[in-house]
């Protein structure tokens, strides 16, 4: 069994940044995806950034040049930086990961509020 954690969320002023932190524990072998979802009020959740095992990153049309996805192994974590936000980045945003062999974990989410 495996336990996502979200943390880092808050209120900011279009323009600002938060940085997101997705705290892992567990046993954490046989990563296949990970990566951090968004769903806004009324709208589906969707992929936000994902990161593989080697390094390489992708990250949704919307967020491009604004947002960062990184990981720690060492520290079990995975970050998101946010940066240049917009009012419509506003929504709670999850981490989720797949092991091998097991189905997917999501973390119970952190509320992003982007406001003047």
């Amino acid at each position: 069994q495996v336990q996502l954690v979200e943390s880092g969320g808050g209120l900011v002023q279009p323009g600002g940044s938060l940085r997101l932190s997705c705290a892992a524990s567990g046993s954490i072998f046989s990563i296949i995806h990970m990566g951090w979802y968004r769903q806004a009020p009324g709208k589906q959740r969707e992929l936000v950034a994902s990161i593989t095992n080697g390094g390489s990153t992708n990250y949704a049309d919307s967020v491009k040049g604004r947002f960062t996805i990184s990981r720690d192994n060492a520290k079990n974590t995975m970050y998101l930086q946010m940066n240049s936000l917009k009012p419509d980045d506003a929504a709670v945003y999850y981490c989720s990961l797949i092991l091998v062999g097991s189905p997917r974990y999501w973390g119970q989410g952190t509320q992003v509020t982007v406001s003047s």
